[in-house]
């Protein structure tokens, strides 16, 4: 079977490569992701491992202070992963298609029609799940940074983590992706019988 590779010289073919390396790149960023929360109170510290999904529950007895963090952020992480996960592989499927079925791409409408469809299908959830994980990435941070009471013998007790870099850049990836599917949809657009159908047609006989 013959290998089309000159879709790679295409911007379609080009933007799905950008979706697989990207797309990677942000579930990545949250699935490798873990660090350390840090419980401090009365000169002692204790650390614990927090990472993905990041449904946690931790609580540390000091003396009569007891501090303890509760999240439930797994819902809105899991959607971004499982939204990367998806679009990466629809890509690589897609890729497939260009380079081992173009000619069959091109006869029939209802593929390039239904690769349009799809694209905006993933520029939406890009949105709503980048959306969706920003904020849960917010509540994330309110949870395990809390500062001492301001007063009783737990004054000194605080809750810290040490690092969330990492995540701001999954919600950057995100959004990223976002753009890089949308941006696709002219390029996939183009190859459709509704970009097609709205071309003039030259003058017969001139």
């Amino acid at each position: 079977m013959d290998l089309n590779l000159s879709v790679f010289q295409e911007p379609r073919g080009v933007m799905r490569i950008f979706h697989v390396v990207f797309s990677i790149c942000a579930f990545s960023t949250i699935t490798g992701y873990s660090t350390q929360i840090i419980f401090n109170c009365l000169s002692e510290r204790s650390l614990y491992e927090l990472s993905y999904p990041f449904d946690f529950l931790f609580e540390r007895k000091f003396g009569n202070c007891t501090l303890d963090v509760t999240g439930n952020f797994s819902s809105d992480a899991k959607f971004f992963v499982t939204t990367g996960v998806l679009a990466m592989l629809y890509s690589i499927v897609i890729i497939l298609v260009y380079i081992k079925f173009d000619e069959a791409y091109k006869r029939n409408p209802k593929i390039p029609m239904l690769d349009f469809l799809i694209t905006v299908f993933f520029g939406v959830l890009w949105l709503s799940s980048s959306a969706a994980w920003a904020n849960g990435l917010v509540g994330l941070k309110a949870a395990t940074n809390r500062p001492g009471e301001t007063k009783g013998p737990c004054q000194t007790c605080s809750v810290t983590t040490s690092n969330f870099s990492t995540l701001n850049i999954s919600v950057i990836f995100g959004f990223l992706n976002f753009f890089l599917w949308a941006a696709d949809l002219w390029f996939v657009y183009k190859e459709t019988q509704w970009f097609q159908a709205a071309q003039p047609q030259p003058n017969e006989g001139m």
